[in-house]
């Protein structure tokens, strides 16, 4: 049976080793001691409420690299035309649904039993946001991995847009980079997340772009079909890279209080005062 004609055939990414991805940055920071000398610095006394925010910080961390995973599965059997890995990759979305509960109780438990304030208090609000972020991103790794599914039933290869794995490794990238910003406070690399969501952008027109001349030169139903579940998967991918972004304008605003949120680009934004401390 033919294949689309229009888009280039996209590559399959290496496959990534899930042990680098699980737990991600949690690990990384319990290796190098980076979340325990960060709230050393920042002075407080009380051992109890240090390692509250130590464990809060870690458990953000776990699920973000479980949702990196998600995704990164997702695309992988998309390409393949892997029914199981997608089954799989869907059936760990309950557990990134219990993870944004666990973490929506810890953030309330220790700011009743704590009253923290300044950047204690917008580190806790910032993981309660970035949770809701983290488990939008899983839902739509669960989406790819439901049109992989639908895709490896039909007689029909699937071809892909090469301009799929490109965003999905931006994606990727943009996410770790907006969890690793706020497990070591780094102002620069959040910023550069922001920044990227002009990359993702461009792909998407790209990709959409291609796709829609396929869909207007070869209107035959198989045809047809392919192509929307890849134009969805593009889509889908667009909004993730948005989720990251809301995740590093959070970890801005935690850093240095300032709100970067519906403001433009970082280059239009000017910069607030650190009004909570």
């Amino acid at each position: 049976m033919e294949t689309l004609a229009r888009p280039r055939v996209a590559k399959l990414l290496p496959p990534r080793d899930a042990a680098a991805v699980v737990p991600g940055y949690a690990l990384h920071c319990m290796l190098t001691g980076s979340v325990g000398s960060m709230l050393a610095s920042a002075g407080h006394t009380n051992r109890a409420f240090e390692s509250e925010l130590r464990s809060l910080r870690e458990a953000v961390a776990i699920m973000a690299g479980r949702v990196e995973q998600m995704l990164s599965r997702a695309l992988q059997a998309l390409v393949q035309r892997d029914a199981k890995l997608a089954q799989r990759t869907i059936l760990e979305d309950p557990k990134v649904n219990r993870a944004e509960l666990e973490i929506d109780e810890q953030c309330l438990r220790i700011l009743a039993r704590r009253q923290p304030l300044a950047s204690d208090l917008r580190f806790i609000t910032l993981a309660l946001k970035m949770v809701t972020d983290l488990e939008r991103v899983g839902d739509i790794a669960v989406n790819i991995a439901e049109r992989a599914i639908d895709l490896s039933q039909t007689p029909q290869a699937a071809v892909l847009h090469d301009g799929i794995p490109q965003m999905e490794a931006i994606v990727q990238r943009m996410i770790g980079d907006a969890i690793g910003a706020f497990v070591n406070r780094d102002l620069e690399m959040a910023r550069a997340v922001v920044r990227a969501d002009d990359e993702i952008d461009a792909l998407y027109d790209e990709v959409f772009g291609d796709l829609l001349r396929v869909m207007r030169e070869d209107a035959r139903a198989e045809q047809l079909h392919a192509v929307v579940h890849v134009m969805s998967v593009a889509k889908w991918l667009e909004r993730a890279g948005d989720h990251a972004v809301h995740l590093a304008e959070l970890v801005i605003f935690m850093i240095d209080g300032t709100d970067v949120r519906h403001t433009g680009k970082l280059g239009e934004r000017a910069s607030g005062p650190d009004e909570l401390g």
